[in-house]
Parts: structure tokens; sequence; C-alpha cells
């Protein structure tokens, strides 16, 4: 079987999402508001990061303090390590387009052993908890690719 690298990703995701549905393992809830994500970032007491597709950043832009982490990609736990300078008890707090992603990946890195994750729930366009950073007229910036 030829597997060409976003499935090979997409396995990778799907089995830790497996791995996140045994009884043993506890999850965070943590939940934030965009603007206090904003406020947050801009105080330095989170590492705001972005998870989207590289297609939703283009598309969209980024929250202004976020860094640009997707996790459709391989390297994703690593690089999220290297954002939070190695330490993954670091306070980081995960942004995508809706809150599904971001919650679902919370606790995916309970079990790759970050503890401080908090998922921004109403992500940049909107959801149920609340207008989003977009609609929100948050400040945004332009992603450049590397």
């Amino acid at each position: 079987m030829n597997l060409t690298r976003r499935h090979t990703v997409v396995l990778g995701v799907s089995a830790l999402l497996a791995i996140t549905a045994a009884p043993e393992v506890i999850a965070s809830s943590s939940k934030i508001s965009a603007p206090d994500a904003l406020a947050a970032a801009a105080n330095g007491e989170i590492v705001l990061v972005d998870i989207r597709t590289r297609g939703e950043w283009k598309r969209t832009g980024l929250a202004e303090p976020a860094v640009a982490i997707s996790m459709h990609e391989a390297g994703f736990v690593r690089n999220l390590a290297t954002a939070l300078g190695g330490n993954r008890t670091g306070a980081v707090a995960l942004i995508c387009a809706t809150g599904g992603r971001s919650a679902h990946l919370q606790r995916i890195l309970a079990t790759a052993g970050f503890t401080n994750v908090i998922d921004v729930s109403e992500g940049m366009i909107g959801s149920s908890a609340g207008p989003g950073w977009l609609r929100r007229g948050l400040p945004i910036k332009p992603w450049k690719p590397n």
C-alpha cells in the first residue's frame, strides 16, 4: 500500500483518537473565549497555537498572537513542544475553525504529557460557544508560508 504523507498523518491522528477513548485517559476540559485568549497571549500567560490547515490560514489569516502549527502535518507534537520551549506543563491554547478539532486535540495532547492545554472553543469562525475570533473583530495577521 502506497500512503501519502497526509494519509500517514491522518492515520496517526486517528490512532491517537482511539487511544483517547480509553477510560483511563483523563482529559482536561479547560476552555477560554477568544477575547480572553487574546488577553492571556498578550500578557504572556499562554502560547496561542492555530492548529488548522495551511489552506485555512491562507483564507482567513491567523489570530495576531498565534503560532501556526497544523495538527494535520507530521511533527505536530514535536513542533508544539518546541513552541513551549520543551515545557509540556506550559499553558497552551489551541484554536481551530469552530472548536471541534481543538477539543479533540486537547484530549490527545493529555496522553502525550501536555498538562495545561486550553481549548478556544469558539474558534476562528464561531460556534455555539461564541461568535469566533473573526466576527469579534479581534486582530489577525496574514499567514506567510516558510
